[in-house]
């Protein structure tokens, strides 16, 4: 559908369609009252209107090597499609749905098909938590630094990122168990948020996690080469050994070293959520899980900052990011101007991607 698209300007355009849709509810925001019926018609067109269009652009995309580990996808569905039996327990779901897509559609609706499984329970959690204003959390959503790579670089990763949170959004605890664990079963890797959300069920103290999480910080500076030797060593799962891998491939944003500017990215969640809970006394026991996860995943990534790669373990909290910063303000009223409020910490959330995904790596 796309294909007119060169492929060299193909995520360009993504972030470019993105950023006048940001600036479009910035202006629309300073002009209207969050809960006017003009503020109302605006958040369902434009959301359903970008939806059919994010869904339709990331995964009707071309099947490229640009997108990275696309290619590794596509071999593998082709091996499914020629009669491929699964030969690993790992991530097992994802094999399962693979194998069966291959028998029924081509490797185009197979991706697209993909990115459904990823944007949908995005949609439904927005729903879900936020009901009439779902359309600012999945524009925040969409937003963040990592959405764009992990709909069609790290796949399965996003998909089960999604999954998770839509079991998160679930009010009976059976069904949390059950989507968490589908979660798991897609990519391993959501073992570490579902245990800090287990943890963050059983222990509700924001602000000894928060210490807890800045003092990983010096932590990591003295003794993070211990740290990424002693999580590869345990093995949780086999991507522990991007932690002490080479970046033979050069792939993009997996360079070494301490990453401040990962760091501060990470820290406005933090922000956030200390100004909520402790400054505007905000209690909800929904938001207090999803920072308290935040907070105990992120923790873990500072641990291993230096490693190559480590932005596959960032992301087992980055995908909260955007929630943890929005929730509040989309339950209850806590600032003057609110609404202007969320339309400037829109601009100034993507600001972060569109330097970081579109001038940086322009540049």
């Amino acid at each position: 559908m796309f294909d007119w698209i060169p492929i060299e300007v193909y995520t360009p355009t993504h972030y470019i369609i993105l950023l006048f849709l940001v600036l479009i509810t910035f202006i629309h925001s300073q002009s209207n009252a969050i809960n006017s019926n003009e503020n109302f018609r605006y958040m369902k067109v434009m959301g359903w209107t970008y939806l059919i269009f994010i869904i339709l652009y990331m995964g009707l995309r071309p099947i490229s090597g640009v997108f990275v580990d696309m290619l590794t996808y596509n071999k593998r569905f082709v091996y499914y499609q020629n009669g491929g039996q699964i030969t690993s327990p790992n991530d097992i779901l994802f094999q399962v749905f693979t194998k069966i897509s291959s028998q029924f559609v081509n490797a185009r609706i197979y991706f697209l098909l993909c990115v459904i499984l990823y944007i949908l329970p995005l949609i439904a959690v927005s729903k879900k938590w936020f009901k009439d204003y779902w359309f600012y959390a999945f524009l925040f959503l969409v937003t963040s630094f990592s959405f764009w790579t992990y709909g069609t670089n790290g796949i399965r990763n996003g998909i089960a990122g999604s999954i998770f949170l839509w079991g998160m959004s679930r009010e009976k605890k059976i069904w949390q168990v059950i989507i968490i664990l589908i979660a798991i079963n897609i990519h391993k890797s959501m073992a570490l948020p579902a245990a800090a959300f287990l943890l963050a069920n059983f222990y509700n103290n924001p602000k000894v996690l928060m210490y807890f999480w800045v003092f990983c910080i010096p932590l990591s500076l003295i003794a993070g080469g211990a740290f990424i030797n002693l999580f590869a060593s345990i093995g949780f799962d086999e991507r522990t050994s991007y932690l002490t891998q080479e970046n033979v491939y050069n792939v993009e944003f997996a360079s070494s070293g301490f990453r401040w500017d990962f760091l501060l990215y990470s820290a406005t969640a933090v922000f956030a959520g200390w100004f909520y809970i402790f400054k505007r006394k905000y209690k909800d026991k929904i938001y207090f899980w999803l920072f308290n996860t935040y907070i105990l995943t992120n923790a873990f990534w500072i641990l291993v900052i230096r490693a190559q790669f480590s932005n596959r373990f960032a992301y087992l909290s980055w995908f909260m990011i955007s929630l943890v910063i929005l929730y509040p303000l989309l339950k209850k009223y806590i600032v003057d101007k609110q609404h202007k409020k969320i339309g400037l910490l829109l601009v100034a959330y993507y600001s972060f991607t569109f330097l970081m995904n579109f001038i940086l790596v322009g540049l």
